[in-house]
Parts: structure tokens; sequence; C-alpha cells
């Protein structure tokens, strides 16, 4: 299991790193209701680099980006789920809505975003190429998102008391 470490043991950690000269990749995102998506997603961007930092939006940052009723779990119960997957080297949680200030105190070698971008598309891509960083798009084609999961569910229990 991969440890859930603050902001600041992140920095720490990618700078001792990238002094091995290994490269340290970030992901990001809410994480919210972990799907086959998810990991697909961060298993291909493991295999970017050395070492996968995932930096999780925390609660305030879900409801802002994702509207009422989110995240269905917490940030801390997310980060474990999160930090249990294969390849996880560290889970962070900060608090805004991008990660370019992230990025720009980590520095990673290569930041990586789900496949429903484009390299061009990603929010935080001025900031990655400012910090010497390149963007890289990872996982399978967006066919999987919480949203979609959360309405079958819905629809499947509607009136269910199970």
């Amino acid at each position: 299991m991969a440890p859930v470490i603050t902001i600041e043991e992140a920095v720490d950690l990618a700078a001792a790193c990238r002094a091995k000269g290994k490269r340290v990749v970030l992901a990001n995102g809410c994480f919210d209701l972990l799907h086959v998506g998810h990991v697909r997603y961060l298993g291909a961007a493991r295999s970017l680099g050395d070492v996968l930092l995932v930096a999780l939006n925390g609660d305030a940052a879900v409801r802002r980006l994702k509207g009422p009723g989110r995240p269905l779990m917490p940030a801390s119960e997310r980060a474990e789920l999160v930090g249990a997957l294969a390849g996880v080297d560290a889970v962070l949680v900060f608090d805004d809505d991008r990660a370019d200030a992230l990025i720009a105190r980590l520095r990673p070698d290569i930041h990586a975003k789900g496949t429903d971008y484009s390299e061009e598309s990603v929010p935080e891509r001025e900031a990655v190429l400012a910090a010497g960083g390149r963007v890289a798009i990872a996982g399978d084609p967006k066919a999987h998102a919480t949203k979609d999961l959360i309405r079958t569910i819905l629809e499947r229990f509607a009136g269910s008391r199970s």
C-alpha cells in the first residue's frame, strides 16, 4: 500500500527521486468512485516513468468541480483506495481545483492526464512546461465515468431497500 503523504513530503520525495535520476510522473484527479477507467489510467501513467505520485482533489474541490452530492467518499478514503493500487508510489491530497501550483512545487518530469484530454487541452499544460516537464495522455479510451456509474446504480436500485 502506497503511503498518503503531505504536499511537503511529496516535494521532498520528488526531489530525492530526481536526484537519483528517476523520472517522476504525476497523475491527478478526483477518483470519487474508483472504477476500471481510473485503474487503467494510473497503470498507464505508471508505465511512463519510475515513480508515480497521485494527487487527489480534496473534498471542497470535488464539490466545486463535480457539484452537489459529491464527493461520494471523503478524501481520506479515496486516497486509501488509490494507494492500494499496484504501481502507485505515493498519494497526496490537494485543495485546489487545478494542479498548477502543485506542479510548480513538485516539478514532475511527466504530468499524465486521462484520454478525455489531448496534450494541448490539459488545463495544467503551461504549468508543466514552465516546470520543465512534459504532458502525456494515459489510459484507455474514455469509456468509463463516475457519473455514468452513479446513474447506472440509481437506475438499477431505485426503490430498492437493499
